[in-house]
């Protein structure tokens, strides 16, 4: 499972002297304490062993490259069981407005990457470290959050709109072939699924993955390696996205998931904001079309 309990070694148990060995070095993020009551933020979490941080963030890597893969693979696969050619496929998933089962077939294998790499840096290594997956009533506050960067960002963009050609294709190449139970389903996907595969792979493992990592290049300038890891984190969100206008709006949110990450010591916070984001592009392509 996701982020699990780590295994408690028993007393004679050769494991137990290589976990006191590391003891120390467990992020308080990925501890069992993210799940509990007690406060966590940047100042009271330790950051990854540096060999450690380095093979999340090797993961993290192949997970990217596996998920567009997969993703083809798996839509591959759907078209032929459907009757069609792999160039076929090819052509309706490069199409301005694909068909539900395309949208379908490339989200699906994308976040099988997406949560198979969290999943095996979870399970490898003499210490397994949590994902810091848990969730708190206060994580509701990622509602307004979400909502209020999702217009910033738009107000951010708005003096530039007209300058900007196809500003929405990204929104309508999701949703603009959908209908009916097809666009429910597609909303569902993207205010749901979308946020939770994507917050526990750029969040769970490549921050923490990178946190590690500038933590051990900058030392005692812990606020500086923090917000180095952050910024490296919210562009690399950015980038996966492979949407250029929309680079700068979503690398900027990346950021401050990032942030709120740090912040709460877990990943309920982000991912309910990173619902709220989606969710009002989502209405607003169901009420405006765009």
């Amino acid at each position: 499972m996701l982020g699990g309990a780590p295994d408690t070694p028993t007393i004679g148990d050769p494991r137990a002297q290589r976990s006191s060995q590391y003891r120390g070095r467990v992020p308080e993020l990925l501890d069992p304490a993210a799940s509990s009551g007690a406060p966590l933020g940047p100042a009271a979490a330790d950051p990854l062993p540096r060999s450690t941080a380095l093979r999340w963030v090797g993961l993290a890597m192949v997970g990217f490259l596996l998920a567009e893969v997969l993703g083809v693979a798996l839509l591959s696969l759907v078209a032929a069981l459907k009757g069609f050619s792999s160039g076929e496929a090819t052509r309706l998933a490069q199409a301005a407005t694909p068909p539900e089962w395309v949208i379908v077939s490339l989200l699906t294998g994308q976040w099988l990457a997406f949560l198979g790499a969290p999943y095996l840096a979870t399970r490898l290594g003499p210490v397994r470290h949590r994902l810091g997956l848990a969730f708190r009533r206060t994580d509701l506050l990622g509602v307004p959050i979400g909502a209020a960067a999702q217009i910033v960002v738009l107000l951010a963009y708005l003096p530039f709109r007209a300058h900007l050609h196809h500003f929405d294709a990204p929104a309508q190449r999701l949703t603009g072939g959908s209908s009916g139970a097809g666009f429910v389903l597609i909303a569902a996907l993207t205010i749901l699924g979308a946020p939770f595969a994507e917050e526990v792979f750029f969040r769970g493992l490549l921050l923490r993955g990178l946190t590690g990592l500038s933590t051990g290049l900058w030392g005692r300038r812990r606020t500086w390696a923090l917000a180095a890891a952050a910024v490296a984190d919210g562009l690399l969100f950015g980038l996966a996205h492979g949407e250029w206008v929309q680079l700068p709006g979503l690398a900027a949110f990346g950021v401050l998931l990032a942030l709120l990450t740090m912040r709460t010591g877990r990943l309920g916070t982000s991912i309910v904001a990173h619902c709220s984001f989606n969710a009002l592009a989502i209405i607003s392509i169901a009420v405006v079309g765009g």
